[in-house]
């Protein structure tokens, strides 16, 4: 196809793949602002202008219109000036997650271009915005963008020495979802017994001391979060209408992990390939970063795992868990690297990538369409969009039909392109597989000689 990645020193990349992975990331993130619906929340609208107005006027309006944190909309601030100038706050403030994810996606290339090959970063980033749970989440201004890519950019920061500004970064993030506390609880328990120093326990205490002004300052008390007699409605389901923690381990665990509609083996298939053995392709400090995500994703599994509202309400995927889409989708690009796969190996991949890029197309394309049964009857069927394949909004497009308008179309065949062109040289790999195993297999088993009574 257009290029063969070379294994060797950056100097030998081929130009024109350089420039056509460049085309392919700017028009990702064009057809992102530009081709997919974007709203905001009314009542995040009317939280980000009433800071704009305590700020403007010195006296603190209300701001507890919902149980979620302020920090993630105070950055947004700046969006809701612009809107004074061109166009309305409201459109600018609907796009504010995209910015947030591009600005993230640079410096994950400022962070990683000198310590790894810059092929596959690019396609990591290719990944994020074409093959992954980031499409639909930049639909709507929901708070796990912010989070995700806070979070994502700081750990990695901190293990490239950037320590004071990616520790900031984290906690930011960490402060605008306060139950990844416990995510960082693990990051920081891992730190602890790297570097058996104690003083990164701080953190956790800094990160709980951030969340407790913020909620100080949202509802006036540090210890008041909003979520106080928070309850789902009750169903069929025999432990809905609880509140708080009070879901059972267990379910909650199989269901984040293994569910059709929520489930992460689903949503971020990357996080199946592993990448322990893949040291030969990237440093040992670049596969220590992915850990401290894995380890930042493993504790918000196990918090989420305990909350009655661990799907996420009615949302399109697993909501809380986006940010496992930064693992899975360096993971699969660090795959796609590897020239000297088996077989099986290299035919896994294939599936996992063409997964990811129909990730990318149901959730920027199709979002819930055709679901409203998850909200009828007072959301007493909403468990069947969770556990039942056929309401997936992964599986549901195959069942239910829906026509396409122009910009749906571009979309697919940008996600096409990409796949495509991820996917080139493991059918130049299969194509030299297949016929030789097919060859030993014939000379294996269908040797009829050989066979005997």
């Amino acid at each position: 196809m257009l290029c063969k990645l070379s294994r060797e020193a950056e100097g030998n990349e081929s130009s024109l793949c350089m420039l056509f992975e460049v085309a392919l990331i700017l028009a990702g993130l064009f057809v992102l602002l530009t081709m997919i619906p974007h709203s905001i929340n009314y009542f995040n609208y009317v939280r980000v202008q009433n800071l704009y107005q305590s700020i403007v006027q010195g006296k603190l309006l209300p701001l507890s219109f919902t149980k979620k944190p302020i920090i993630g909309p105070i950055f947004s601030l700046p969006l809701w000036v612009l809107g004074k100038w061109y166009r309305p706050s409201y459109w600018w403030c609907a796009r504010y997650n995209i910015l947030v994810f591009s600005v993230g996606l640079c410096f994950f290339y400022l962070i990683l271009r000198k310590h790894m090959n810059r092929s596959t970063l690019r396609k990591f980033i290719i990944i994020l915005i074409a093959a992954s749970m980031f499409p639909n989440h930049l639909r709507v201004t929901y708070h796990e963008v912010f989070t995700a890519m806070m979070v994502g950019v700081g750990l990695l920061a901190v293990t490239f020495s950037y320590t004071y500004s990616g520790w900031v970064a984290v906690i930011l993030g960490v402060a605008n979802t306060p139950a990844s506390v416990v995510g960082l609880g693990c990051v920081v328990f891992k730190k602890v017994l790297a570097h058996k120093r104690w003083r990164y326990l701080l953190l956790l205490l800094v990160a709980v001391g951030v969340i407790c002004v913020e909620q100080w300052i949202r509802e006036g008390h540090p210890f008041l979060t909003g979520y106080e007699g928070d309850v789902g409605v009750v169903t069929l389901m025999p432990y809905s209408g609880r509140e708080g923690f009070s879901y059972p381990f267990f379910f909650g665990l199989i269901s984040i992990l293994f569910s059709f509609g929520r489930g992460l083996v689903f949503f971020a298939p990357g996080l199946l390939l592993l990448l322990k053995n893949k040291l030969h392709l990237i440093s040992q400090q670049v596969y220590d970063g992915y850990r401290l995500w894995i380890y930042f994703l493993i504790g918000m599994v196990l918090v989420y795992s305990k909350w009655w509202g661990w799907y996420g309400g009615v949302f399109w995927g697993p909501r809380f868990f986006l940010f496992a889409s930064i693992p899975a989708s360096f993971a699969l690009a660090v795959h796609l690297q590897d020239r000297e796969k088996s077989l099986g190996a290299n035919l896994f991949t294939l599936a996992v990538l063409g997964w990811s890029v129909w990730l990318g197309v149901s959730g920027a394309v199709f979002d819930q369409y055709s679901l409203e049964i998850c909200v009828k009857n007072n959301y007493a069927l909403e468990v069947l969009c969770w556990y039942v394949p056929e309401f997936s909004v992964l599986f549901r497009p195959f069942v239910v039909s829906k026509p396409l308008c122009r910009h749906n179309i571009i979309i697919i065949g940008y996600c096409l392109t990409v796949f495509i062109y991820l996917a080139a040289p493991l059918f130049k790999a299969l194509y030299r597989q297949v016929p030789a195993r097919l060859a030993e297999l014939r000379t294996t088993y269908l040797d009829f000689g050989n066979w005997r009574y």
